[in-house]
C-alpha cells in the first residue's frame, strides 16, 4: 500500500490546534511538506515546529482570518506567489454558533456561507491549476455528520455543512478526470480543546458531573469511547494518499459508528 507523500505539498486550513492540527501532523509523519494556515501567527510560528521533518520535508505557514473571505483570497495568492506547488488541500474553519435554525439571523447564515463555503471555494480555486498540473490532486473538507443526520440546535451549522457537501461532491466530478479527488470526513465526538469546552457548559448546564456527561454521550457510541485527534488525522492522512486515488466524492464519519445512517 503506497501511503508515501514525500515530494507533496499541502495547505491545512484551522491547523494550530484539534482536527486540523491532528490532519496536518499526520501529512507530515507521511512525509509531506505542510503550509498551516490560521488566524493567529503566534500560534502558527509555535504549530509549525512541531511538525515532523524526519524526511527532509519543510514546512510554513500563512495567515489568514476566515470571517473575511477577500483576505484569505489575498493570503492564497501570495503564498503561491512564492510556493506554486499544492497537491493536497484540507478545508477546516470552526463552526457557528448553536441556536435553532427559525431564530437565526439571515447575517448569521451569510457569515457561516462566507466563511466555510465561499473561503472553501477560493482556496480550491487557487490550488487547482497546479494540482491539475501535477496530475495529483487531494481535496480533504472537514465538516460534520449533520450533512448525513442533523444535529439539533445547531440549525445554521446544518444547513451550511449541507451546503459543503454538496459543492463538495458537485466538485467531485468535475474535477475526477484531472487525478484529482474532493472528500468529506465527519467527525464524531473527539477529544479536543474545543470537545473539552463543550463538555464543560454541558456540565455546567445541566448540573452534572464531567464523567456523567461523558458517558451520556458514549452511550450512543458502538465503541463505547470518544475518539482520539490522531484517529481523525490518520483518516485525513489516508484520504491523501495515492493508495486512496479511487474513493472520490465520499463522506466518511469519524465517529465510532454513532450515526444511525449508512
Amino acid at each position: 500500500m503506497n501511503l508515501d507523500l514525500s515530494g507533496k505539498y499541502a495547505i491545512v486550513c484551522g491547523s494550530t490546534q484539534g482536527l486540523g492540527f491532528a490532519s496536518a501532523r499526520e501529512l507530515a509523519l507521511l512525509g509531506a511538506n505542510v503550509t498551516l494556515v490560521a488566524r493567529n501567527e503566534e500560534k502558527l510560528k509555535e504549530a509549525v515546529t512541531k511538525l515532523d521533518t524526519s524526511k527532509g520535508q519543510k514546512h510554513n505557514y500563512f495567515v489568514a482570518d476566515f470571517q473575511f473571505p477577500e483576505q484569505v483570497k489575498s493570503a492564497v495568492q501570495n503564498h503561491l506567489a512564492a510556493h506554486s506547488t499544492v497537491n493536497i488541500l484540507v478545508n477546516n474553519t470552526g463552526g457557528p454558533k448553536g441556536g435553532a435554525a427559525l431564530e437565526a439571523n439571515a447575517e448569521e447564515y451569510l457569515q457561516a456561507f462566507n466563511s466555510h463555503l465561499i473561503c472553501n471555494h477560493i482556496l480550491v480555486q487557487a490550488v487547482v491549476p497546479s494540482m491539475k498540473s501535477s496530475g495529483y490532486g487531494r481535496i480533504i473538507n472537514i465538516i460534520s455528520t449533520s450533512v448525513k443526520q442533523p444535529i439539533p440546535g445547531l440549525g445554521v451549522s446544518n444547513t451550511i455543512r449541507g451546503a459543503v457537501a454538496s459543492w463538495a461532491k458537485t466538485l467531485a466530478g468535475e474535477l475526477g478526470q484531472f487525478g484529482i479527488t474532493v472528500n468529506n470526513v465527519l467527525p464524531g465526538y473527539t477529544k479536543t480543546s474545543r470537545y473539552d469546552s463543550l463538555m464543560r457548559n454541558k456540565a455546567t448546564a445541566t448540573g452534572k458531573s464531567l464523567d456523567e456527561v461523558e458517558k451520556s454521550l458514549v452511550t450512543d457510541i458502538p465503541l463505547k469511547r470518544i475518539g482520539t485527534p490522531e484517529e481523525f488525522g490518520a483518516a485525513v492522512a489516508f484520504l491523501c494518499t495515492p493508495a486512496a486515488g479511487y474513493i472520490n466524492g465520499i463522506n466518511l464519519p469519524v465517529d465510532g459508528g454513532r450515526l444511525q445512517t449508512l
